[in-house]
């Protein structure tokens, strides 16, 4: 099990569209990946998780990923949330 704390830096927070691409990106692999802010913790995968975190931006969210290809599920999500979803200005 891997885990790493995050700041969710992008403009708008994890709102829908930003939710949809890591629920995207989170099912690409095939380990387990979960999300934690502010002692709720969701399943990573599901979309209606976490939309339910209400992260907005400057949250800090814990990522924890389990499984056969957890390094690379890590890297690749905290990095989706460090370049901002890729949300214009």
């Amino acid at each position: 099990m891997q885990q790493r704390e995050v700041e969710v830096v992008n403009q708008l927070g994890l709102n829908a569209t930003a939710c949809a691409q890591l629920t995207k990106a989170a099912a690409r692999f095939q380990c387990d990946v979960s999300l934690t802010r502010s002692g709720r913790k969701v399943n990573g995968k599901s979309l209606m998780g976490v939309v339910m975190l209400a992260a907005g931006p400057g949250s800090r969210i814990v990522l924890e990923t389990d499984g056969p290809d957890e390094a690379e599920a890590l890297i690749a999500l905290a990095a989706l949330i460090g370049e901002h979803f890729d949300e214009t200005e």
